[in-house]
């Protein structure tokens, strides 16, 4: 890595073919893909023609409606390869932009191996604990009468849970793999037009997220087949199907569990190399983002991969898999209650949804085409205009298809019109996604005025720039908040006036209502998915053009890309955090549901002017705070680290700074994943710890105060405070983060005295400080409230 690099004599550096490091010896491939492909094409296609007879057949033995959905995710597992191939064809442009690719590949490939097998020792430990506590909990009277014991329920549960890991697992490495490939060949394709370039861009992509949603999808289905077929339910003496969903729990949590830690662990490790990386080479060297001179400039790309599209595809999947899991138990519940005679369709309307999901989001996917314009100097369209296009087609058909699905599978002769009210339920969740898209949009984008008083502030000093765009964050949080409660309500409302009345006679598809909306707003997930990760492979495309030295045009069409990338991050974002504020709701709910089981009484509300609840409220609030501030503070610390190496590798090599001397990379790149995975532990644990603490205290003063709900009351109380706080927090550190990202991003094309002026070192320290914010405390925080729900409902019997 260190050889040919002191030779006064030598040509510069600048002249000669620039080489880049190679950090392992050898590519890796996770275990489960080497098996694969060293079978033989015959006894792999046998392998799979039995493993889709199997599928089927559960299909054939669960439902017709299974059936459907494992069909239209094979033809979406078909269409992804045709993408990947498409994108794969194209050409990786003059060796030296393939060189830096490599050694991209190698630093991201590396970083997976280690944080998933720490990730995954850290997963079967916790599985032998969730195993321990089911050993030893009290049953449910459905349990009872379907003859499922202690042993079974424990197991089904580890099972899941595990199993949920391991989807979340592959699909970080799907999104990790496509974007370390597609980076160099957005590059080349730049060298001949914006439009190819953001075509390649997208279709890889939407390669990642196509495979996130079908896994999500398909893990779910099997899996509900699978206890469907195994347990006979339906049968006499058997678990009935409304029950079902609840041993599902566990693989909704395996997916939490991932998502945080890889969130975690990638956050630190994109944002630590990136603060490094402009500290000392945009404000002590002066030299341009990206400049191969800088040392950790391949750590900074690394991080794009590892920490935005593995940590987001693990992310989505898991946003997916709650949401369906919640939406599943809460249709199975109301339809008990109501006596429908056919249940299935409650049930499975979530797969379904997601099913038509792949198919819409393809549709959207490909309306983004390229076109024949030729050379770098022609016009380039709003990049952002093009992808909101293919938004506006997927919504519309979301529309059709989600209709289609309500009338097809929420049509019961008890209630005939009911089918209508969650339509407008599904409505009024794909209203709501467009209209956080449109929220963030506004507060990111530099076309937007908040974006640009931001920049203006830059030209008064750094602090003003701290300030504007805190209290930009701060402001932010408003709109979002309205949006969000003007949907629970107006979904809550239709879903409690559709018809369905439980055996009393009392309206009881509010809750519903809401959990169809929360469907609505991920109905065109896939697509959302597919704009997330342009922005990290926009980003990676722009850094391989700099580092190897592109013509200047070439770079514009990049830096375009990387904005609009910035952009699109934001606002899936926004949208995870509309849609977990939504999915929590709907777990805290299933959380109630499950404590009144275990109970054998009812548990329908919270009273928080109970001073233990209102302790479990503050305690979740505090949470919340004190993971951010541990999520900044490993960033903080990470990134000295790699300040101090920059440093270091400056004075020691001034030959650097006139390309006769060659930077260490790798040194930069083991730093900072020493230290992510180091720094990701603590704050991981303490989400998974403290409500089983707090719970299990309460419940043994319970005990002794003669209050035996009250371990429950408190963790549920937390649950709501922590969801709450962390809503408005996530809000306030995605917008602050990418607002202060694209206010730089605004001055770098030429406002306001451009690059190198004071008013660009002014936005460079705001970036900074918003590093940590938008990419490692504000996507954990959506993560850890899903998880915080859904490890409340594995772990109910620990407060009762």
């Amino acid at each position: 890595m260190e050889g040919d690099l002191e030779d006064g004599s030598m040509l510069s550096y600048q002249d000669r073919p620039r080489t880049f490091p190679t950090m392992r010896s050898k590519p890796y491939n996770p275990l489960i893909f080497r098996i694969f492909m060293g079978l033989n094409v015959r006894v792999l296609f046998v392998l799979l023609l039995l493993g889709f007879g199997a599928v089927f057949y559960i299909g054939v033995s669960t439902s017709p409606i299974i059936v459907f959905v494992f069909s239209i995710c094979i033809i979406s597992f078909i269409f992804s390869i045709y993408l990947a191939k498409w994108v794969l064809a194209k050409d990786e442009g003059p060796p030296e932009m393939a060189q830096i690719s490599d050694a991209i590949r190698d630093g991201a490939e590396g970083f997976f191996r280690t944080q998933y097998g720490t990730i995954s020792r850290m997963a079967l430990l916790l599985g032998l604990v969730i195993l321990s506590i089911y050993l030893f909990r009290s049953t449910t009277p459905q349990q009872e009468s379907s003859g499922i014991g202690r042993s079974a329920s424990a197991y089904i549960t580890v099972a899941s849970f595990l199993l949920g890991a391991l989807c979340s697992g592959i699909a970080g490495y799907v999104g990790m793999w496509v974007s370390v490939r597609a980076n160099v060949r957005v590059s080349s394709a730049a060298r001949r037009s914006a439009r190819e370039a953001l075509q390649v861009a997208v279709r890889a992509g939407g390669f990642s997220a196509i495979v996130v949603v079908c896994m999500t999808v398909v893990g779910v289905s099997i899996l509900y087949a699978t206890f469907y077929v195994w347990l006979g339910v339906g049968s006499p003496g058997s678990m009935k199907v409304t029950d079902l969903p609840l041993l599902l729990v566990g693989y909704g949590f395996g997916a939490s569990f991932v998502a945080l830690f890889a969130q975690l662990g990638g956050g630190i490790y994109t944002k630590a190399a990136d603060v490094g990386a402009d500290l000392v080479g945009k404000v002590e060297q002066g030299i341009p983002e990206d400049d191969p001179r800088n040392p950790a400039v391949i750590a900074d790309l690394v991080g794009d991969n590892v920490g935005d599209c593995a940590a987001r595809g693990a992310d989505l999947f898991e946003s997916i898999a709650a949401e369906i899991i919640s939406a599943m138990i809460l249709g199975g519940t109301m339809a008990q209650r109501c006596k429908i005679e056919d249940p299935s369709g409650f049930i499975l309307f979530p797969l379904v949804v997601h099913s038509f999901d792949l198919v819409v989001s393809s549709i959207g996917i490909l309306s983004i085409r390229g076109t024949r314009e030729s050379g770098v100097k022609s016009p380039i369209e709003d990049p952002m205009t093009i992808l909101q296009k293919g938004y506006s087609i997927t919504i519309f058909l979301a529309v059709i298809t989600f209709g289609v699905s309500t009338r097809w599978l929420l049509y019961t002769e008890q209630a005939p019109s009911a089918w209508l009210s969650f339509a407008l339920c599904g409505l009024v969740g794909i209203i709501t996604a467009y209209v956080f898209v449109w929220i963030t949009k506004y507060y990111t984008d530099y076309k937007h005025e908040p974006v640009r008083l931001l920049a203006m502030s830059s030209s008064t000093g750094h602090g003003t720039n701290i300030i504007a765009g805190i209290s930009l964050g701060l402001e932010s949080t408003a709109l979002p908040v309205l949006v969000i409660s003007i949907s629970i309500v107006s979904a809550f409302w239709l879903g409690h006036t559709s018809g369905l009345l439980d055996e009393n006679g009392n309206p009881t598809g509010g809750l519903f209502g809401t959990a169809v909306a929360t469907m609505g707003m991920l109905s065109t997930a896939a697509y959302v998915l597919t704009m997330d990760m342009f922005g990290p492979i926009a980003d990676n495309a722009g850094g391989i053009v700099e580092m190897s030295q592109q013509p200047e045009s070439v770079r514009e069409i990049t830096d375009v890309l990387d904005a609009v990338g910035n952009t699109t991050k934001a606002t899936t974002k926004g949208f995870a955090i509309g849609s977990a504020a939504l999915a929590s709701f709907l777990l805290f709910s299933a959380y109630m549901d499950e404590v009144a089981s275990f109970a054998h009484t009812p548990f329908k509300q919270v009273d928080i002017a109970i001073p233990e609840v209102f302790v479990g409220g503050l305690l979740g609030s505090m949470l919340i705070f004190i993971f951010s501030a541990w999520a900044c503070a490993a960033v903080g610390r990470t990134a000295q680290e790699v300040v101090k190496e920059v440093r270091r590798q400056f004075i020691e090599r001034p030959g650097i700074m006139d390309y006769k001397e060659k930077p260490d990379y790798g040194r930069c790149v083991a730093i900072v994943a020493s230290a992510s995975l180091r720094e990701m532990i603590k704050p991981g644990a303490l989400a998974i710890i403290s409500p089983i603490v707090v719970g299990f205290l309460f419940r043994i003063l319970g005990h002794f105060t003669g209050h035996p709900l009250l371990g429950a009351k408190v963790v549920a109380s937390m649950l709501m405070f922590a969801t709450v706080s962390g809503i408005l927090m996530a809000l306030f550190l995605n917008t602050a983060g990418g607002a202060w990202d694209n206010a730089k991003k605004y001055i770098e094309t030429g406002a306001l005295g451009g690059k190198g002026s004071d008013s660009h070192k002014a936005a460079v320290t705001g970036d900074t400080v918003g590093d940590p914010f938008k990419d490692t405390a504000g996507p954990s925080l959506h993560v850890l409230i899903k998880m915080l729900a859904t490890i409340t409902l594995v772990m109910a019997p620990v407060f009762l």
